[in-house]
């Protein structure tokens, strides 16, 4: 649906080429250090990547230094979740170049709204174009009823 590559400042790359993504350190990523995701099955990781648009992000030498995903119909609607990227890698703005290529990457395909939900990253998503949901209570949401209690949040 996306092919995309694209050059990142300081040397890294965004590809959507799901053969480089080593998914064992997405799961690792996730299940440990992503807040919303802690404890997410190796399982889960993998069906999910398989229904979604991945963004892998890469150093030169090729080494996995983030993720994202899209889940979209390619249509009307879109979603971006479990963004990520490595400790190591942080504070260089790898996450918002990564959200300008994902958002570049979907605008051609004229969805009528694209969303995303974050608790902390506000400023990184509002920088390439994401503003609050204009009327929130239209919003509704049904969850497992083992997960009561338990909101995912990206």
């Amino acid at each position: 649906m996306m092919d995309v590559r694209r050059p990142l400042p300081g040397g890294y790359e965004v590809d959507t080429d799901t053969s480089r993504l080593d998914l064992s350190l997405v799961h690792a990523w996730l299940s440990t250090d992503a807040f919303w995701a802690l404890g997410r099955s190796y399982d889960a990781v993998e069906k999910a990547a398989d229904a979604s648009v991945n963004f892998g992000v890469y150093d030169a030498d090729g080494g996995q230094a983030g993720y994202a995903r899209v889940v979209t119909d390619g249509v009307t609607f879109g979603w971006l979740c479990d963004v990520y990227i490595a400790p190591a890698a942080r504070g260089q703005g790898l996450g918002t170049s990564l959200a300008q290529v994902i958002v570049d990457a979907v605008r051609p395909l004229e969805l009528k709204r694209f969303m995303l939900s974050t608790v902390d990253a506000h400023e990184v998503y509002s920088k390439v174009g994401f503003e609050p949901f204009p009327n929130p209570q239209k919003l509704m949401v049904l969850e497992r009823e083992d997960n009561a209690g338990v909101v995912e949040t990206e």
